[in-house]
């Protein structure tokens, strides 16, 4: 007795199970990508310096944005000036994004007053959807380093400056150009190797 032998067929397999593994590939694909460029830009954070994060306004004008003065504070009996974009022409400007709520800002401040000493460049702060009387505090616990105060109450002109949280902190050529954008907070570990040789970088250009 012979064992009958058959050919296999597909006339029992549907359209539908034929293509499925084909359309759960397709369904799949979104996450894959979505997970690949994850990992590239996870990976290219940790080899590079975190604090970079490019920036669309670097090579571009300061923006136009001008900011009222702090009330209250004051610079030996004179009150502190808000933000004239103007006054960017003609000076290297290190530009700093801050809050009295913001805990990384206490941290940066004696690093901020430090930096204030450099008469080569002017200061400027922007005090970031703050309350007037904290932000009177903060600086005159740590001392006010900035010649320029400007008040950013409903948070528009740091999206205008492309801010992606505080603080961050700005290098504006002579030419009123920002040239370099320091994303978090001004360290011990940044202050020398980057935000002090970037200001370097700045005053030599001359533009």
């Amino acid at each position: 007795m012979t064992e009958r032998m058959t050919e296999p067929t597909t006339s029992n397999v549907t359209p539908s199970e034929a293509s499925s593994p084909r359309r759960l590939w397709l369904m799949a694909l979104p996450l894959v990508g979505f997970v690949a460029l994850a990992a590239l830009f996870w990976f290219g954070l940790r080899e590079g310096d975190p604090s970079r994060i490019p920036s669309a306004l670097i090579g571009h004008a300061a923006p136009q944005t001008a900011l009222p003065a702090l009330d209250g504070l004051v610079n030996n009996g004179a009150q502190v000036p808000g933000l004239d974009p103007a006054l960017f022409k003609g000076k290297v400007s290190v530009v700093n994004v801050w809050a009295s709520w913001c805990v990384p800002c206490h941290d940066e401040a004696p690093l901020l007053t430090k930096l204030g000493q450099d008469k080569r460049l002017q200061l400027v702060g922007i005090n970031y959807k703050d309350a007037p009387d904290n932000a009177r505090r903060f600086l005159g616990r740590y001392g006010n380093p900035f010649g320029i105060v400007g008040v950013d109450g409903n948070g528009r002109a740091a999206i205008e400056w492309g801010v992606y949280g505080v603080p961050e902190t700005f290098i504006v050529g002579r030419a009123g150009t920002i040239v370099y954008k320091l994303v978090g907070p001004v360290t011990p570990e940044n202050f020398d190797v980057v935000l002090k040789a970037e200001i370097e970088k700045a005053l030599k250009a001359g533009g």
